[in-house]
This record gives C-alpha cells, structure tokens and sequence, in this order.
C-alpha cells in the first residue's frame, strides 16, 4: 500500500536548483499554495538525505524525481536506501526495462505504508521524433510513451511521467487509476525553454492528467506564491 497522493492542488513546483537556501526559501514561500513539491537530481546530489530532509519539513507531499536507472538489483537497493526519507513519488526511467521496473516495485512495496507511488519515465519531454530517431526508436514519441506505459503498468508501476500530449491517449488505454504525472506545464505566454512538448496547466488537467509539475514558471517568478495562486485560479475556472 502505497501512500495517498491526492493533494488539494494539482500542482508541483520543482525545485530545480542545487542551492539549498533558495530551495528552503521557494519552499516557504510555496507550502499552501501548491500540492507539493518536486526535488530533482541537481538537488539531491547536492545535499542527500540531510537537504530532502530540509525541504521535507516545510510539511508538503514531494516527488523525488531521481529517474533512477540501473540493473534491477542496483534500483531495488536503491529503493529500499531513500524509502525511509518517506518521498510521495519516486521514479525510475521505463528504459531499463520490466525486470528493473518489478523489482523497483517490489522493492517499495517493503516499505509498507510509507512506500512511495513508484513511477516511470516514459519519454523526456525535452525529445523530439528526430531525437528518438538519432538513438535507433523508430516511430513517433507518442507510440514510444504507450509502448512503455504499457511495459511500466504490466511490471508494478502504479504511474508514469509522460507529456501532457500523451494523456489522453495513455488515461483511454490505461484506465482511471493509473497516475499521469507531467512535467512541460507552461502557463499560457510562458517561455517553453528545453520543453518540446508543452502545454497550459488547464489543458492538462482537462486533459486527465493527475500532477502537473511547473518549475521556471512560478520560480522565476519574482513573487513564487502569487505565481502559483494565480495558477491555482486558472484551474479553478475548468
């Protein structure tokens, strides 16, 4: 059992950025506005345990987004090392294959009920079908992400990270209970930076999608919390 990731917004904010007291700051700023958090690599790698801890305990759900990759053996400790830090969502990326992915699973599910919902990243959002090209996949990034949503659901992963274009298609084929988690939210004028594919946070979430994580738009914000309010009353008119 896994824990409850519903949460009064939609909306994680990551916090992409290896500095600590930035981090702790957007942080305060946020708790109240946004349903949780989401820590990355450039964080973790930073700071470990003793940082997530920092953030953990301005009190709001985190994803830690750490796309963890490896030999099923190397992911499933790896599991079992950050369990204890209790993140709400943990990911690893659908390319290292069903062994990986049901080991990872099971693997989280020994934590009982502080066990993360355990994700996996289908395509980045950052590809495009030429970049998926260049590495040998044939076809488009769409018939990549349901080949692997399809692999993730079959090997104990209870959702995945897709773009907002693969929602519908992933929430027809893989029912109401499968989370869709999508980075490449921009608010409607926003500037699209690395993100290829992106769209508004009310087209996602009429779209189907469960978490919708934002980063520059509301960290680059100079006022973060009334970024994410003036976010949170875009969804409200749906």
């Amino acid at each position: 059992m896994t824990q409850n990731i519903h949460t009064p917004s939609p909306v994680f904010c990551a916090l992409d950025t290896p500095d600590l007291a930035r981090a702790e700051s957007l942080a305060a700023q946020l708790v109240g506005h946004v349903g949780g958090l989401k820590i990355g690599m450039e964080f973790f790698y930073a700071h470990g345990s003793a940082g997530y801890q920092a953030i953990a305990a301005h009190q709001a759900p985190i994803f830690l987004d750490l796309k963890l990759h490896d030999i099923p053996n190397t992911v499933a400790s790896a599991v079992r090392a950050l369990a204890p830090l209790r993140p709400t969502l943990l990911n690893v990326h659908a390319g290292g294959g069903a062994a990986m992915m049901k080991a990872a699973s099971d693997a989280a599910k020994e934590a009982g009920s502080a066990a993360p919902c355990m994700l996996a990243v289908t395509v980045l959002t950052s590809l495009s079908e030429a970049d998926l090209h260049d590495m040998g996949v044939a076809g488009t990034p769409e018939e990549q992400v349901k080949r692997l949503a399809a692999l993730a659901h079959a090997n104990g992963m209870e959702g995945v990270v897709c773009s907002a274009h693969e929602i519908e298609i992933l929430r027809a084929e893989m029912g109401p209970d499968f989370k869709l988690i999508v980075p490449g939210i921009r608010p409607a004028g926003s500037d699209t930076h690395d993100q290829k594919r992106v769209m508004t946070p009310p087209q996602a979430l009429q779209a189907g999608a469960d978490i919708l994580v934002i980063g520059r738009a509301i960290t680059g914000s100079d006022n973060p919390a009334q970024a994410a309010q003036d976010i949170a009353a875009s969804l409200a008119k749906i």
